[in-house]
């Protein structure tokens, strides 16, 4: 049994007095011990997506299709199954700690928090999340417990939202974008970090990011999303040579290569489009070199291609065209 199930997730917000759907259509599962990575621009509902997971979403939002941890609907959890979920079950490393610690508490308060709030004792409780600070790679950790956030660099206080996720020993792991704010080098360490705690505790992961390439390095598969859906689900290993996705494959063709030397950079064409612009097609299709009437008529399904799931009416006809070079002259032509 899957640890996490979406099932044609669809999420409404109220903007201006009206709702305006961000999520259109995602269904993704995750089993123990696997980390799926979820990418795209911004604005196409990956951060959104894992807050549902948690059912933190703003007030007045609506859920269509379903979340289901272990089986269990989350959408249908009253207040006190829904708190014990949220301490025990799943944690979520935000992508800004510094706006998720509370400023004027010791780390040492932060850490304990969740622990004490389901009936850990105190003093239990801090020689736990004490030993965690040493294990995901904080030095002198009897003396950080009892220091400030300021008082941390950021790099730090992302291993301290780290420890605070792990302390409470969840099945799975929701990771917004973790190291966004973090320079290069601590960006590596910090993943590095997160990635064999998660190995060496058999748990599930949601990893969001705008990385392509940290994602294929550390999860197991790749989710695509773009403007409130889900366009490909593909094996991290099959990203560089079995792409079915045009939208996947203009995300590769923009990284930079270290071997190719170009004069500027590729990059896809048109502007990335939020889920409520989107219309009865498909929501690539007006940036998308191989669209047809029919992709900008007809919302594609998501069904299996090769070894990925993918929604694009073309892909087998496309099937081996979608190497960042063909991406990259079709885009030109």
């Amino acid at each position: 049994m899957s640890v996490l199930d979406l099932e044609h997730l669809a999420v409404d917000l109220p903007v201006e007095g009206r709702l305006r759907r961000v999520i259109h259509d995602v269904t993704l599962s995750i089993a123990q011990g696997e980390a799926v990575g979820v990418v795209g621009e911004s604005g196409a509902g990956k951060s959104m997506t894992s807050r549902a997971v948690l059912r933190l979403l703003p007030h007045g939002a609506t859920v269509e299709g379903e979340v289901r941890f272990e089986g269990r609907s989350v959408m249908a959890m009253d207040r006190t199954a829904l708190r014990d979920y949220r301490l025990s079950d799943v944690a979520m490393i935000f992508q800004d700690p510094r706006a998720h610690i509370n400023p004027v508490r010791t780390v040492g308060d932060f850490l304990v928090e969740a622990l004490v709030e389901r009936g850990d004792a105190k003093a239990d409780a801090l020689r736990v999340v004490t030993a965690l600070l040493g294990v995901v790679g904080i030095s002198d950790p009897q003396r950080r417990v009892k220091q400030y956030p300021h008082e941390l660099s950021g790099g730090m206080l992302q291993r301290v939202m780290i420890a605070s996720a792990l302390a409470i020993e969840p099945k799975l792991l929701l990771a917004d974008e973790p190291t966004t704010a973090l320079d290069v080098t601590t960006q590596s360490d910090v993943m590095v970090s997160l990635d064999t705690q998660r190995r060496e505790r058999g748990l599930a992961m949601l990893f969001v990011t705008h990385d392509l390439e940290l994602a294929a390095a550390v999860c197991d598969r790749i989710a695509v999303m773009y403007a409130g859906f889900l366009v490909e689900d593909i094996p991290a290993s099959q990203l560089h040579r079995g792409v079915q996705h045009p939208y996947t494959a203009g995300l590769l063709a923009s990284r930079p290569s270290p071997t190719v030397r170009e004069r500027r950079l590729f990059a896809i064409a048109g502007r990335p489009l939020s889920a409520y612009e989107v219309g009865d097609g498909c929501g690539f299709a007006s940036r998308c070199a191989f669209a047809n009437d029919r992709c900008r008529s007809e919302r594609p399904a998501l069904r299996v291609v090769g070894a990925s799931r993918v929604a694009c009416h073309r892909s087998e006809e496309l099937s081996g065209q979608l190497s960042s070079h063909n991406i990259r002259e079709a885009t030109h032509d």
